[in-house]
């Protein structure tokens, strides 16, 4: 433990049977902001990872800031309470999945001689198991020390999330996540070959094709085709991948794309023999999401003299988020998949089916998604325009 750092010690509270909270709306709604900054672009991003690290700071907002996050979070009714008990029930299930490694971990890191809200505090170790520290801020090396855990959290995927910390900034709640799974039936590398994909710009580019044959789970829509990939003996996450015909695009899939349509699809999966090519790719995106929570509607508490975060630090000054950070790394081969995201909130101060076999070609835009099978929780979204 370096110079200035202090470990801040809370007890951990057991917990009642949680009540259920609306995941799926918040991560297709994150998603379609998303989507319009950056659509033409590749996008890889985990809605899990953003929700845990709002919901920690949404246990200091109050009045009208409170409930404007309880809207974009989908918690509008539900006791702050139970919304806790629901994200702690949630990480002890993904971090106990059997099939695959996958660590989810939550920090916060406060300025030195900066007092916060002692319940705060102890409601983010009690739910979010969050390691508290404290830091001086002021501390050239402090950025290293953060970034550090960010390291050791994502097994190195993400080596830094901070880069700088600015003097109105006091604290910062950080999620990290990291993904680390074999196929149940891996590719076989010998099948891999250098084939043409078609990017969302035009032209053509020779990328490498992983391949495999046999029963698979697979639905053909209206407008698509999808597979799903399962990891580990279990199968208990997968990936799925979403194909938009050639007569269609990533754009029209996008506008079908939500909570209700995803259950609908996601009943209709059946195994059927057929191919599938799929690119080996690699994703890493960046995104600072100030924008895109404010459009989703909770951008009063981005406010210094308008937010409400009294439950948190007891104003004066007044507390507010002063910026949201998400990075997230994919890398998908005929092994599996190793993926990571980091989300890093800064606090500052005033101051369907087919009977026939199928030959699935992923060789143009697609979605895919990385899904928990035992909370149903979607842990990484993305799309490659260009792999």
């Amino acid at each position: 433990m370096g110079a200035g750092q202090q470990t801040i010690g809370i007890t951990t509270a057991c917990c009642k049977p949680p009540v259920a909270v609306d995941k799926g709306a918040f991560d297709f709604s994150l998603f379609a902001e998303v989507v319009k900054q950056d659509g033409e672009e590749n996008i890889f991003i985990s809605p899990v990872s953003v929700a845990l690290a709002l919901s920690m700071v949404y246990n200091g907002a109050a009045a009208e800031t409170k409930e404007a996050m309880a809207e974009v979070l989908r918690v509008r009714g539900i006791a702050i309470e139970d919304v806790n008990k629901a994200n702690a029930a949630l990480l002890k299930a993904l971090n106990a999945n059997p099939d695959v490694q996958l660590d989810v971990a939550n920090s916060v890191w406060a300025r030195k001689d900066v007092t916060f809200t002692p319940e705060f505090l102890k409601t983010l170790k009690d739910y979010y198991s969050a390691e508290a520290t404290t830091l001086d801020f002021n501390d050239p090396g402090a950025p290293d020390i953060i970034n550090s855990w960010v390291q050791d959290k994502t097994n190195g995927k993400i080596d830094a999330i901070i880069e700088e910390i600015k003097p109105d900034e006091v604290m910062f709640l950080i999620n990290a996540i990291y993904f680390l799974g074999q196929w149940t039936t891996e590719f076989d590398k010998k099948h891999t070959q250098e084939r043409p994909f078609h990017p969302a710009q035009g032209g053509q580019k020779d990328v490498p094709m992983m391949w495999q044959q046999g029963d698979l789970r697979y639905y053909q829509g209206d407008q698509f085709e999808a597979i799903e990939l399962p990891y580990g003996k279990n199968k208990s996450a997968s990936m799925y991948v979403f194909l938009p015909g050639r007569d269609s695009s990533l754009n029209e899939f996008y506008a079908d794309l939500n909570v209700s349509n995803w259950a609908k699809w996601q009943a209709q999966f059946a195994t059927k023999e057929g191919q599938l090519s799929l690119p080996r790719f690699s994703l890493e995106y960046e995104q600072e999401l100030t924008d895109v929570l404010t459009n989703l509607g909770m951008g009063i508490a981005f406010e210094p003299y308008a937010a409400d975060f009294s439950g948190l630090y007891t104003p004066p000054p007044w507390a507010y988020i002063s910026e949201v950070k998400h990075k997230a790394v994919v890398d998908v081969d005929e092994k599996g998949t190793e993926a990571a995201a980091v989300t890093s909130i800064g606090i500052g101060l005033t101051s369907i089916s087919v009977d026939q076999p199928f030959n699935m070609v992923v060789d143009r835009p697609f979605f895919f998604a990385i899904v928990d099978n035992q909370t149903d929780s979607i842990l990484f979204m993305g799309s490659v325009v260009n792999p």
